[in-house]
């Protein structure tokens, strides 16, 4: 399963970053095999931690593993040389990919990785609180 395509980095950080951090040859474009391995080992990191909680590959993408699966593999590309700013957007999706294998977090899809759907739109029903003080600290 794709999460995220270049198109998706590209519109998130910007085509000159993404040259900057692919292009291994230094012609100025993006190298689409050296982009196409950071997507690969983000989707499989994704699936790492979700694919405990439902079942793969999604038959929908939700839209939040979009931008995770962008963080991840922009974090793959800087290697060593991560900023700050790369390094904590990598980690709010780690956590976040964690507490939905933890069953904390919902990905929005059931078990067998379907959208979720509830009667007429509206859920008439919520398990307890999923965030709060506590489970939020640093997210």
């Amino acid at each position: 399963m794709t999460y995220a395509v270049q198109a998706d980095l590209v519109a998130r950080f910007g085509e000159s970053e993404v040259v900057q951090l692919t292009d291994r040859s230094n012609i100025g474009v993006i190298d689409q095999a050296v982009l196409a391995r950071a997507l690969q080992d983000a989707d499989a990191e994704i699936d790492g931690y979700i694919g405990s909680v439902v079942r793969l590959p999604l038959t929908r993408v939700p839209r939040i593993l979009v931008g995770y699966a962008c963080d991840i593999a922009r974090y793959r590309l800087y290697a060593d040389d991560a900023t700050e700013q790369v390094q904590q957007r990598y980690d709010r999706a780690i956590k976040f990919l964690t507490m939905v294998g933890q069953g904390k977090l919902s990905l929005g899809v059931d078990t067998d990785g379907d959208p979720v759907s509830t009667a007429g739109g509206v859920n008439t029903s919520a398990p307890g609180r999923v965030f709060n003080r506590r489970n939020m600290a640093g997210f």
